[in-house]
């Protein structure tokens, strides 16, 4: 940038903020929030062009409605056929399973010219919100009287079981559920709409969808075309159906139109999502617990993974597709986590909790009222977080074994069937096999997608390694009979997985699963493990119980507490219900002497191709394109390029992933997909300083389709003209 652009984009910002103030607008400190608390926004005063009401409407139709809950990820109608935009990375499954060598789709792309053409997205549906109510007065009434923690949470969950299954015996074709807002304080009754007939429409190639790969994931600038189109289809009387030739597409109450002019700097801009997880409103312990046990272990954990799978991988093109999605989602967690880990140790954010903490706690011991009602509070979070703090390692171990290992995964679901088979009567075993086989036949066909021997084994040997480490106090039985040496460890392993016929799927589909007899009589040592390891977690489950319920009231306490200290409510914690947050286009300062500026173009793709990564690799089209300047109406004037990507100061976490970016006029102007690094952090703590989120223009989007993949037929579906 030089002096005369980055003055002005100073000055740009200095005028924005006192126009903010002159308005009478108050700079938020954080924002995802929930429909519930819109009312308390005043969103004209922040820039919203359009009626609030418009975002929001109970009573009628608005912009929510577009939106839809798709793979974890967030997306949104932007047709009147069922025309969804979300993530390339959302589809990323969808299409590795739709892929072959001899048609890699993940590696070439997709473009559906007909309806017929689409592609069932396997293992994708979408979840629309029909409504919401707070049920807290319902659920919490249930435990009014019960002082035992686990006792208490039992019948929390009870009540939101309950809560749901009544809402879903009113009205069947909904599913409901209730989604704690905040910890033992706060519920929320939420109705859902399932759409399962979800099929591909057009994913870019994966050098555009995937453009720089780990090296810039996480990373500002980016360049990712990070986007795909799919359709929701329903049966011909509108009602959710499974995938049939037969079904139409679903026709949404609202779809939201695409404006290709995109946004300036310091527009502003909105978005609607379904956030994941956040941890705002946690005290100093559960931060220093996320610091010190669970993010180095598991992004340790998950690059060892990947090293192992995508050497694997090599073996052959069936077994890279094969393993892709799994890969892809570990370096996603890999790299979201050393970077929290980074942004913890940057903020001292231990450190600032632990100065909250004990400032709370001289509020409590200086108020006679408050002590009376609160005063063991933190000397008992600071106990629990001992206990929980001393099982870490074994805890961590026992939540990622079955997923590091497929054959242990594989092991869990034959002998939980197994075991629920066998605790009938004789007589009525035959009936519940029949009965309930499909569905044990779906879920082992889930583990075998991603299922390597050669990676399978070396993941195993490290579970075993980890465990044999542990602490004599965490130890894993199942590693009682096995010495805790390298040899010892491999003779195991060799021994087992030779002897072991799980690894064969047509063994197990029409061998082991022929009968009831026939599972019974099978006797494997992965099976044997497996048995072990569960026999400890079932064992160690009441306790766990009883922490979560002592965890539940402190934490709604300490919610509570903080409130009355602050003088002021909250945002709940994100907990992948439907959220609100907005903001600017605006770039950064990430450190001395290094201005951000908010937009990427097609130029950087290229500048980035010359470094010799292949993670930089792009369509010879998009440089042919470029030289001549060929840009259509997607160039942005001031830049004399397209706009690739963009950021701005939105509050945004996973599962917002696909949520499409809004402009003052609740127009489609990009599609949210990641954060800057310094941003990662954000499920713990965010700071306009320094939170940055990133979208992919729209511009790039449409420019792509119809210059690259020439799908000019979404472009007018999508009212866009070219």
């Amino acid at each position: 940038m030089n002096k005369k652009t980055l003055v002005a984009s100073l000055l740009t910002c200095s005028l924005l903020t006192v126009g903010v103030l002159q308005s009478g607008y108050k700079p938020w400190e954080e924002g995802m929030f929930p429909l519930s608390e819109l009312h308390k926004l005043d969103l004209k005063k922040a820039g919203l062009k359009i009626s609030q009401n418009e975002i929001y409407n109970p009573n009628g139709t608005s912009l929510v409605d577009a939106l839809v809950n798709v793979g974890g990820c967030t997306g949104s109608f932007v047709s009147n056929q069922g025309l969804i935009i979300t993530n390339h990375h959302c589809a990323f499954s969808a299409v590795q399973l739709a892929s072959t060598p001899e048609h890699d789709y993940l590696t070439n792309g997709f473009v559906a010219g007909t309806r017929e053409q689409e592609i069932e997205a396997k293992g994708l549906t979408c979840r629309i919100t029909d409504s919401y109510e707070d049920v807290s007065d319902k659920v919490l009434g249930a435990v009014a009287q019960v002082a035992d923690p686990a006792s208490r949470l039992k019948l929390i969950n009870d009540a939101m079981k309950n809560i749901a299954s009544e809402a879903e015996k009113k009205d069947p074709s909904i599913q409901a559920e209730v989604s704690e807002m905040f910890i033992g304080k706060t519920y929320v009754l939420f109705r859902y709409k399932t759409i399962q007939d979800v099929r591909l429409v057009y994913v870019p190639n994966r050098q555009i969808g995937e453009y720089g790969g780990e090296t810039d994931n996480w990373v500002w600038p980016r360049h990712t075309g990070d986007f795909s189109f799919m359709r929701a289809y329903v049966a011909p009387d509108g009602k959710p159906a499974k995938y049939s030739k037969n079904n139409v597409p679903y026709s949404p109450k609202k779809f939201l139109k695409v404006n290709a002019n995109g946004t300036n700097e310091e527009d502003f801009v909105f978005i609607l999502g379904y956030p994941g997880r956040t941890f705002r409103h946690r005290p100093a312990q559960f931060i220093e617990y996320q610091q010190q046990f669970v993010l180095p272990y598991v992004s340790d954990l998950y690059d060892f993974q990947n090293k192992t799978m995508e050497e694997a991988g090599k073996k052959d093109k069936a077994t890279e597709i094969k393993l892709a999605t799994r890969i892809k989602r570990n370096a996603n967690v890999l790299k979201n986590y050393r970077g929290k880990l980074q942004g913890l140790k940057g903020i001292d954010l231990v450190g600032k909790k632990k100065e909250e903490d004990a400032a709370l706690a001289s509020f409590i011991n200086g108020n006679v009222a408050v002590k009376a009602q609160y005063g063991s509070l933190m000397t008992d979070i600071d106990n629990l977080y001992k206990l929980i703090n001393g099982d870490a390692k074994r805890d961590l171990w026992l939540a990622q074994i079955y997923n590091s290992t497929s054959l242990l995964g594989l092991s869990k679901n034959i002998n939980v069937f197994k075991t629920a088979m066998e605790a009938y009567p004789a007589a009525q075993q035959e009936a519940f096999f029949s009965q309930n086989l499909p569905r044990l036949k779906q879920f082992l066909s889930g583990n075998y997608e991603a299922f390597d021997l050669d990676a399978d084994r070396n993941n195993f040997k490290r579970m075993l390694t980890d465990a044999a480490a542990l602490p004599a106090n965490q130890r894993v039985n199942a590693l009682n009979s096995i010495a805790g040496d390298e040899k010892t460890i491999d003779t195991y392993i060799n021994s087992a997985f030779t002897d072991s016929r799980l690894k064969d799927s047509n063994y197990v589909f029409r061998t082991l699963l022929a009968s009831p007899k026939s599972l019974k009589d099978y006797s494997d040592p992965l099976l044997v493990f497996e048995k072990a390891v569960a026999a400890q977690i079932a064992e160690l489950k009441p306790e766990k119980d009883r922490r979560e319920g002592v965890l539940n009231k402190l934490m709604g306490d300490y919610v509570n507490v903080k409130e009355k200290f602050l003088k002021k409510g909250f945002i709940p914690d994100a907990n992948s219900t439907l959220r609100l947050t907005y903001g600017y286009v605006r770039g950064y300062w990430p450190a001395d002497a290094s201005y951000m500026r908010p937009y990427t173009t097609i130029k950087g793709i290229l500048e980035k191709g010359s470094t010799g990564n292949p993670e930089f690799d792009y369509p010879a089209q998009i440089r042919a394109l470029w030289q001549a300047k060929d840009f259509g109406p997607f160039e942005k004037k001031d830049l004399k390029d397209v706009p690739v990507a963009f950021l701005y100061n939105m509050d945004t976490t996973g599962g917002n992933s696909g949520s499409p970016i809004m402009n003052a006029n609740g127009e489609l102007i990009g599609v949210n997909f990641d954060r800057a690094y310094g941003a990662t952090i954000n499920d713990y703590a965010w700071n306009e300083s320094y939170s940055r989120s990133i979208g992919v223009d729209i511009r790039y989007v449409l420019w792509v389709a119809a210059k690259i993949d020439k799908a000019n037929f979404l472009l007018k579906e999508m009212g866009v003209k070219i």
